[in-house]
């Protein structure tokens, strides 16, 4: 991988994309990102961060319901910086796909059962699995999650994205959150309309209310 955003060996851009794949929003993200490569000179890195550890600093002020559910979230990142850290960076990716197919398309939700089976999927060692319940990679999970996190500030959630600028230092926000996810010449619309407003000094947010739920296709 290299570094401060620079061009890899590909030549193309690098996007650098940082997931919980227990995040619907940044499910649809991540598909809008994969069509991006298509029509445009990038390529993605992806990368894990945490919406347990986003939460934890104000886990006793969150609904007992969100609670729950961020106990559940340990689950899946702990396998997937688990698999990133024992079978390299280049696994992520599909393992996202994986995992992302089964919660979100098929409606399996973030099981045990689906993470072996994603696991199964791609070719990774079924072992993995026993991580989810392992603090064993716990410290690199924190420090994933914190290189994306520090990019854009605590307020945020997943995904993040980080992509160099004109002058070289790399742009960074949180999003964009959209459904379904746009495909051919709407997903390049999407990302030059992004990259132009981040681009921005100073310029935060945009945002509506969102009228409808992620629609998986």
């Amino acid at each position: 991988m290299s570094e401060n955003g620079k061009p890899g060996q590909s030549g193309k851009t690098p996007v650098d994309f940082w997931f919980d794949p227990l995040c619907p929003w940044a499910w649809m993200t991540s598909r809008w990102m994969l069509e991006v490569e298509k029509v445009r000179d990038v390529e993605v890195r992806w990368h894990v961060m945490s919406l347990a550890v986003l939460n934890e600093p104000k886990l006793d002020e969150l609904p007992e319901q969100y609670r729950e559910g961020m106990k559940q979230a340990w689950g899946p990142v702990r396998v997937a910086i688990a698999a990133q850290q024992k079978h390299g960076d280049e696994v992520l990716g599909e393992l996202y796909t994986a995992l992302g197919t089964r919660f979100h398309n098929r409606g399996e939700g973030a099981t045990r059962e689906a993470i072996a089976a994603a696991l199964d999927e791609v070719g990774l060692p079924a072992e993995l699995i026993e991580y989810a319940d392992s603090d064993a990679y716990d410290t690199e999970l924190r420090a994933s999650h914190k290189e994306g996190i520090d990019k854009v500030g605590q307020d945020v959630g997943t995904p993040v994205i980080a992509v160099p600028g004109s002058d070289g230092q790399q742009i960074a926000f949180f999003g964009p959150v959209v459904t379904p996810a746009p495909k051919g010449e709407e997903a390049a619309k999407l990302w030059d309309g992004t990259l132009m407003v981040a681009s921005i000094p100073g310029f935060y947010e945009i945002k509506r209310t969102r009228t409808q739920g992620p629609i998986f296709d």
